[in-house]
């Protein structure tokens, strides 16, 4: 009996110490996502530059050549909201030096843009605002009104096309809605 009695005890303790061990064992594991975020995030500040060009009408603008196409570098920041899955609300000011024949020009506009997300990576926006040309001293107020298309290329940076007319605020007899257009093509960096 004592046999048999020392038999079931070392097979039960057998068996617990299995199960224990087994409990003890360590397996490492990474959590999985359970959502990930897809496409570009428009949402945010922004800064970047741009290569273009200004072109002017008969009217032409103040402190810009009339009738002529001019070079145009610059920058511009702003800050992106979306506001209602795809609409995107933002805010942007933009600073440019127009190259002419005989003294380069300041153009600098403020300007409020209404977009879409069409898909996670394209951007197309209308924009509008005010703004100065200054030349030499010399300065006047502008309106701008146009809008673009904005690529996404990588998480962070995106390229942009962007036209513009621009007019002033004379209200003298022929004066054309608009005196003149910029279009340019930027690449910008989201914060």
């Amino acid at each position: 009996m004592f046999v048999r009695s020392l038999s079931l005890g070392v097979a039960a303790a057998a068996l617990l110490a299995g199960g224990a061990q087994a409990a003890d064992l360590i397996v490492p594991s990474t959590p999985v996502p359970i959502y990930e975020a897809a496409g570009f995030n428009w949402e945010g500040l922004y800064a970047g530059v741009n290569l273009g060009g200004v072109f002017t009408n008969a009217n032409g603008l103040t402190n810009l050549d009339v009738n002529v196409s001019k070079l145009s570098v610059g920058a511009a920041a702003g800050v992106n909201f979306i506001v209602a899955d795809p609409i995107l609300l933002g805010l942007e000011v933009q600073g440019d030096y127009v190259a002419q024949a005989v003294d380069g020009a300041g153009m600098f506009l403020a300007l409020a843009r209404v977009g879409a997300v069409v898909t996670d990576n394209v951007l197309v926006y209308a924009a509008g605002g005010v703004g100065l040309t200054t030349k030499a001293g010399t300065t006047d107020s502008i309106y701008a009104l146009g809008g673009g298309v904005e690529v996404a290329v990588t998480d962070a940076v995106s390229v942009r096309g962007e036209v513009l007319g621009l007019g002033d605020f004379s209200n003298a007899a022929g004066d054309q809605f608009f005196d003149g257009a910029k279009a340019t093509v930027g690449v910008f960096y989201h914060f």
